[in-house]
């Protein structure tokens, strides 16, 4: 039997939820329709929009199809006011269970902003791709999420393979 759409979406949603929930999202959880002012995917992330695709066209999406996905992610940021926005696709080969390792695409100024300790503007608007844990590392690395819980970056390229703790904004490691 093939799957509704909405099924896919639904599944894809409460998978990045679960890994958001298990990141330091605490209070994620997915966000009921809105209609033509739709402001993400998923609620409880202050300051963050999400906006998430499964299935076979997350799967085998075009550089296309991602560029019409990044223009409806903005225009999803300015109705949610957020500050960030991501789009998060489903890879081949990864299933739910492993959300953390679907790819989450951002504008490069925001990674720019996010990553920098002094953000100077725009550098472009294209999407840089990066798995989901990694740009909720940056997030929580920026202040964004549970305040309380350790950052974990378990895909760190400076650290090769391997989970290793940030220190969130302000805090030396000890």
């Amino acid at each position: 039997m093939k799957r509704r759409p909405r099924d896919i979406g639904t599944k894809a949603e409460t998978a990045v939820v679960r890994y958001l929930q298990s990141a330091g999202f605490p209070h994620a959880e997915r966000r009921s329709l809105r209609g033509a002012l739709d402001a993400g995917d998923i609620t409880g992330t202050p300051g963050v929009c999400w906006e998430v695709k499964g299935g076979d066209a997350a799967r085998t999406a075009s550089d296309l199809m991602i560029e019409r996905w990044m223009a409806e992610l903005a225009a999803e940021v300015t109705n949610a006011k957020a500050d960030v926005g991501l789009l998060v696709v489903q890879r081949a080969g990864v299933g739910p269970a492993n959300a953390g390792r679907w790819w989450a695409y951002m504008p490069c100024f925001q990674v720019a902003v996010l990553a920098a300790d002094d953000p100077v503007g725009a550098y472009g608007s294209f999407p840089v791709r990066m798995l989901l844990a990694d740009a909720v590392t940056l997030l929580r690395a920026a202040g964004y999420g549970e305040p309380d819980r350790p950052v974990v970056a378990p895909f760190s390229p400076s650290a090769g393979v391997g989970a290793h703790t940030v220190n969130p904004p302000g805090e030396d490691a000890a």
